[in-house]
């Protein structure tokens, strides 16, 4: 999962582009709004962290001529404006979130999480296929291919899957994997994300592919290319 972060305060972004990459994003940064505009239209990023008080570009041109060159990228806007004129302003550019200064890391994170989410489904809607390592799933036929096998997958199990795949790379915690997958408000006490996980590693394990699914002490599970 790749973010641009375009901020110009140096300590606000040294400390984002840390945080993210701890939760195992790939990161570019940028830190006046010209050189942002140009990475975000010559690359593609799941989100893009845009403050909007820039040097040579300010953050509500940047998203403008975003929008207007077709670029979809969710866009996370950081402002300390916090009126309800500026963030309906931030939106009505082409925002998809508006966070005001300061903020609880933990607050970006879990935005950050929802906006890439949110892309992750967009793209995945107009593809058919999903890759991880050896692992294969063709969305069309709802088929999972392990090392070349068929596995024979329960529609919670291939629902948790598809999560998993389409944030290959992601530590994913499992409040995230009940709502998206179980569809209602997680519970702690609850142990059916365990066991699923657990039917998903026996499959792996069969045809060779223990390493490809891991599990992240205190923080969640992640797939990865084994």
């Amino acid at each position: 999962m790749r973010v641009l972060v375009i901020e110009d305060d140096n300590t606000t972004r040294e400390f984002l582009q840390r945080a993210l990459q701890e939760q195992q994003y790939q990161v570019d940064t940028a830190d006046n709004g010209q050189d942002g505009l140009f990475l975000a239209l010559e690359h593609d990023y799941q989100v893009i962290l845009l403050d909007r008080m820039l040097p040579k570009l300010d953050g509500l041109s940047v998203l403008s001529t975003l929008r207007s060159a077709g670029k979809t990228t969710s866009v996370l806007i950081l402002s300390a404006l916090d009126s309800v004129d500026d963030r309906v302003k931030g939106l009505r550019e082409g925002g998809d979130d508006y966070l005001v200064k300061p903020f609880a890391l933990s607050e970006l994170l879990v935005r950050v999480q929802i906006l890439s989410k949110r892309q992750s489904h967009a793209q995945s809607s107009s593809d058919t296929s999903l890759q991880a390592g050896e692992l294969h799933m063709d969305l069309l036929s709802h088929q999972v291919r392990c090392s070349g096998q068929l596995l024979s997958l329960q529609p919670k199990e291939f629902k948790l899957l598809r999560y998993l795949m389409e944030h290959k790379g992601q530590v994913v915690t499992r409040t995230l994997l009940f709502e998206a997958v179980w569809d209602y408000d997680f519970d702690p006490q609850t142990n059916v994300i365990d066991v699923h996980i657990a039917r998903l590693r026996k499959k792996f394990e069969a045809q060779g592919q223990a390493a490809i699914l891991q599990t992240i002490r205190g923080s969640g599970y992640r797939l990865v290319d084994a």
